[in-house]
C-alpha cells in the first residue's frame, strides 16, 4: 500500500523527546507548528489522491484466468486488450493500438506487476492506462489488470476531504515492544484474500485511561510502521472497513509517535476497483478516535 505523507516528512524521523510536544525533528514544538506541519501533510495527502495516476484515476479491475483474457477496456468507444496469463506472466498481445514507453505494442510483451521493483509496466492508449497487479494469499497468486484515466467520474466529480479538528492530544508517545522473531500475522483485504504479513513488533500506548496496543505491518521495501485499525467511530464519522496510518520506526530507546490526526480513508472510501487490506482483530478498539480523515461525503 503506499503512503500519504510528504516527501519531505519521508526523509525526517518523527521522535518523542519526554513530555513535551516535539515537531517533525525532534525539536520542542508549540501546537501551532504541530498544526503548520499536519496541514502540509493534509496538502500533500490531497495533492497525491487527486493526481491524474491517483485513486480517483482508477476506471477498472479485471482478475484474469489462466491462458488467454479478453479484456474490455472502459473506453470510449470500448477497446479489448488481449492478455495471456501464462505461470504468472502477464502478457499483452501484439497490438499497434497500445503503446509501452511511447513506443507502439508490434510484439507480445511481458508486463512487469505492480509487486516488481522496477515498477509496473504502464500500457497507453489515450488518456488511459492499464497495469498488471499481482496479490496473493495463502491460498495463491492472483493476476489482474488495473485500469487508469485521468478523466474519471470519481475524480471529476471529488467533492474534497473532511477531517476532525486537530487536536495535539491525538498525537501520542507509544512503546515499541519488538517480536523477536518478527510475527506473521494474517490479513485479509476486502477480496476476502488472507496473506501473511511480517509485524516486528507492537506498538503500546495510553489512551483515554485505556493501554491500547497495536499490530503494526511491514511493507516490501519500506521502514515506517503500517497500521490498520478501525475504531468506535468506524461505520459512523468514519469510514466503516479501516483507517489507515503511519509511525515512523522507534528511536534507540523503542519510543515513537503515533499521530491520529494523520488517519486517513483507504483507497476502497474512493473506488472499487481498490484491494484495502482489512485491520486485523487486535487493531479494532471500542474507543472512539476523533481524529484524523472522516468518511468521504461522495463514497461510492
Amino acid at each position: 500500500m503506499k503512503r500519504f505523507l510528504p516527501l519531505l516528512l519521508l526523509l525526517i524521523a518523527c521522535r518523542y523527546e519526554g513530555p513535551a510536544r516535539t515537531d517533525e525533528a525532534g525539536r520542542p514544538a508549540e501546537d501551532g507548528a504541530l498544526q503548520v506541519q499536519n496541514e502540509t501533510w493534509k496538502a500533500t495527502r490531497l495533492a497525491r489522491l487527486t493526481a491524474p495516476d491517483g485513486w480517483l484515476s482508477l476506471v477498472g479491475l479485471f482478475w484474469l484466468a489462466e491462458g488467454t483474457n479478453d479484456v474490455a477496456l472502459p473506453t470510449i468507444p470500448p477497446r479489448t486488450a488481449h492478455v495471456s496469463l501464462q505461470d504468472g506472466q502477464v502478457i499483452l498481445q501484439p497490438d499497434a493500438g497500445f503503446t509501452i514507453a511511447n513506443q507502439p505494442v508490434t510484439s507480445a510483451r511481458t508486463l512487469r506487476d505492480d509487486t516488481d521493483g522496477k515498477g509496473p509496466t504502464v500500457v497507453r492508449s489515450g488518456s488511459l492506462s492499464f497495469t498488471a497487479i499481482k496479490r496473493g494469499d495463502l491460498q495463491g497468486q492472483r493476476y489482474g489488470v488495473r485500469a487508469r484515466d485521468p478523466q474519471s467520474e470519481p475524480r471529476r466529480q471529488f467533492v474534497g476531504l473532511d477531517y476532525f479538528p486537530f487536536d495535539p492530544s491525538w498525537r501520542v508517545a507509544a512503546r515499541f515492544e519488538p517480536y523477536d522473531p518478527p510475527r506473521k500475522i494474517p490479513i485479509t483485504n476486502v477480496l476476502g484474500m488472507t496473506s501473511d504479513e511480517v509485524s516486528p513488533g507492537a506498538l503500546v500506548f495510553e489512551l483515554q485511561g485505556q493501554t491500547v496496543r497495536l499490530d503494526p505491518i511491514l511493507e516490501q521495501g519500506e521502514k515506517d510502521l503500517f497500521l490498520i485499525f478501525k475504531d468506535g467511530t468506524a461505520g459512523k464519522e468514519t469510514y466503516g472497513a479501516a483507517r489507515y496510518l503511519y509511525a515512523s520506526p522507534a528511536d534507540a530507546d523503542g519510543r515513537t509517535i503515533v499521530d491520529f490526526n494523520r488517519a486517513y480513508n483507504p483507497p476502497c472510501a474512493f473506488t472499487p476497483f481498490a484491494t484495502c487490506p482489512l485491520p486485523p482483530p487486535q487493531n479494532r478498539l471500542k474507543i472512539r478516535i476523533e481524529a484524523g480523515e472522516k468518511t468521504y461525503a461522495g463514497h461510492h
